[in-house]
């Protein structure tokens, strides 16, 4: 590896090794998508998702296609390993891939709109921690999905300043109450902890 030189790019990351720390990113990739499904021309957001969206399976709305959309799915799931930050709503999208509809693709264009003002977002990895100490954040939305009822748990872990691990995913059961919902994440972020120790 050494004979190669220096890690710049390597599958759609781009490596910025610096005195203080490593910085990854896909500024790139979010091009090549962005010019891949034509939204590269629009104007960009400053959220990926609206707070008070409520995406829905509804029969009488009109259908779109959906091998485009998985693709889109597919390619902003990659980005999510260097961008937490659209983790829950390309998560909460991915859920309409059966049978996806007009208000689904609006909210993936949301979404790429996003990363369009955003493109060189991504992780700072500090050379130097002052320590080693894990943390684990979590968090849910009590009843969030309109079709079961059941809540979304979101999870970060840090080893002192480095984010090395995230997910957002869906409950496997019906949470009762808030505390509920909470209680089952809370749980979902020591599982992890427990596992990077």
């Amino acid at each position: 590896m050494s004979m190669m030189g220096e890690l710049n790019y390597f599958l759609g990351f781009s490596v910025k090794q610096m005195d203080n720390g490593t910085f990854l990113s896909q500024s790139k990739y979010i091009k090549d998508i962005l010019k891949k499904y034509e939204m590269d021309s629009t104007i960009p957001m400053n959220t990926p998702m609206s707070s008070t969206i409520q995406l829905d399976k509804d029969p009488s709305e009109k259908s779109v296609d959906q091998k485009k959309y998985r693709g889109m799915i597919g390619s902003l799931l990659y980005l999510t390993t260097s961008r937490p930050d659209i983790m829950f709503s390309v998560c909460l999208c991915a859920r309409f891939q059966a049978d996806p509809k007009e208000s689904h693709l609006t909210a993936i264009k949301r979404i790429l709109r996003y990363l369009l003002g955003t493109p060189n977002l991504g992780i700072w990895y500090p050379k130097h921690s002052t320590s080693f100490e894990i943390l684990g954040y979590s968090d849910s939305d009590f009843a969030g999905c309109r079709i079961d009822r059941k809540s979304t748990s979101g999870t970060c872990q840090f080893i002192g300043q480095s984010l090395v691990s995230w997910s957002s995913r869906k409950q496997n059961s019906v949470a009762l109450s808030t505390a509920e919902a909470e209680y089952i994440a809370v749980g979902s972020c020591v599982a992890h902890v427990l596992l990077l120790k």
